[in-house]
């Protein structure tokens, strides 16, 4: 087997996840300087009450019925997702934490808003660190939604595809990861020909995914390379500890360069 294929495919998927990050969080942040005016800056000490009035919030309306406005309170929740997101100064000293939350409240509202529940799940696996929140809510929309639905952006089977992604990459978790993609090419092959999201490419590629996770179940590289991404964006003591613990657990190798800046190396003797 040519040994640079696992490299180049690992390489591939790591792509993918900042190819869907930086395409989903581009959208949410022009949103947001749409919706959201400048607000005055405050001290970290205002955000972390901020943010801890903002928990308590979003808990309260976790226990409030829809009264059939479900889907009206999901475009509501996904909004405030969005301001929440968007407000950089706040996200720069409390991160983002909230984000499952907020995932909760749209997928429970309204399980089928592809669009947004894609959004959060990039916010809440590569920016608060919790790959396992988003596959348990992309788990739950995906019972509730069916292979085709009216999409703006994104069709129904990328929901399958970032859960695969973050079962693959964070989770370590391939035979999942192979379902996903499965499930993803299955739902992507009932599109018909030459759609305007060229689903039977997309279903072909996912089916080459799964083809190289058969023969190459070790997925340490990319997992690395993933957590990686997420050590990028911690900001607290405590996720960055979290996240060096993962990577160090896969093998990874964690050392300070010439000029003191935190560093993440794959070494050799991971293929």
């Amino acid at each position: 087997m040519n040994s640079t294929l696992p490299q180049q495919q690992l390489g591939k998927m790591i792509g993918t996840i900042a190819i869907i990050a930086l395409s989903l969080t581009g959208v949410i942040w022009l949103q947001k300087s749409l919706i959201s005016p400048e607000k005055k800056a405050l001290t970290p000490e205002e955000y972390e009450k901020q943010q801890q009035l903002e928990q308590i919030q979003l808990n309260v309306y976790k226990s409030l019925p829809s009264l059939g406005y479900g889907n009206l309170l999901a475009d509501w929740f996904y909004l405030k997702f969005v301001q929440y997101f968007g407000d950089g100064e706040a996200r720069q000293y409390t991160g983002y934490p909230l984000s499952p939350d907020y995932f909760q409240l749209v997928v429970d509202n309204d399980p089928r808003f592809v669009d947004a529940n894609l959004r959060i799940a990039v916010s809440t696996s590569l920016f608060a660190g919790l790959p396992h929140k988003s596959v348990e809510f992309l788990e739950e929309s995906l019972k509730h939604t069916p292979p085709k639905v009216t999409s703006p952006v994104y069709p129904p089977y990328y929901l399958w595809i970032y859960k695969g992604v973050d079962e693959l990459l964070f989770l370590g978790d391939v035979e999942a990861a192979k379902n996903s993609n499965t499930m993803a090419a299955n739902w992507a092959d009932t599109y018909p020909e030459n759609d305007r999201f060229n689903s039977k490419a997309v279903a072909q590629r996912r089916r080459q995914t799964v083809k190289f996770l058969e023969e190459n179940p070790d997925s340490r590289a990319a997992q690395i390379g993933a957590w990686s991404q997420i050590l990028s964006n911690a900001n607290s003591q405590e996720m960055i500890e979290q996240v060096l613990a993962q990577i160090q657990a896969l093998g990874g190798e964690v050392y300070f360069d010439s000029d003191g800046n935190l560093r993440v190396r794959v070494p050799e003797w991971i293929d």
